[in-house]
């Protein structure tokens, strides 16, 4: 293994969340916060890593991240082993999440959609639904943003072309938001 190429890979990718990642984040974690002033909810969804990714998020929002305070309303859609296996034995995989925006999103909540590569067609089917429900859509993708990012209101995308740099900076991106919501909402 080169470690010096592994510790050059991983610092370009956190580089590149507090560089051009900087801006959007804050964005997203200010149309989280009005989300949650607004009495609304953030989802969050994606797969392996990523269904990680998503449940840390949403834990920490609905215990605590680093303030005591009250809980938030967020929740995986990758928890549900019932919902997730019956949607996909009566439908198909890829609907397994878009189903779940369908029944839990309303206007005004926010979806965090979450791919490494931006394609993976059950995430990027919970985008569309979102929108359509009128849904805000934060997107942490890689790559180039694959076909999530142009569904997303704001895009993440961590440039780069290896699957364990972009998920070391999505799971940088969890607590940055999650700390930036906290001091919005519970300074």
């Amino acid at each position: 293994m080169d470690w010096n190429q592994l510790r050059l890979d991983h610092l370009a990718a956190v580089d590149c969340v507090f560089g051009p990642l900087r801006e959007p984040a804050a964005r997203a974690a200010g149309a989280m916060a009005a989300a949650l002033r607004s009495g609304r909810k953030i989802l969050a969804c994606g797969n392996g890593g990523s269904a990680a990714d998503a449940q840390h998020f949403a834990a920490e929002l609905v215990n605590r991240f680093q303030r005591e305070r009250d809980p938030w309303p967020a929740l995986a859609l990758t928890t549900d082993s019932s919902v997730l296996t019956s949607i996909a034995n009566d439908y198909d995989y890829a609907d397994v999440f878009a189903k779940q925006v369908r029944a839990f999103g309303r206007p005004g909540d926010v979806l965090l959609a979450i791919s490494t590569s931006g394609g993976a067609p059950n995430v990027v089917r919970a985008a569309q639904a979102a929108r359509d429900a009128g849904l805000v859509v934060v997107a942490f993708t890689g790559k180039t943003g694959g076909a999530l990012a142009p569904l997303a209101d704001i895009p993440l995308v961590v440039a780069s072309p290896v699957t364990a740099r972009i998920q070391e900076a999505h799971a940088l991106l969890v607590h940055i938001l999650c700390q930036l919501v906290e001091e919005s909402l519970a300074p």
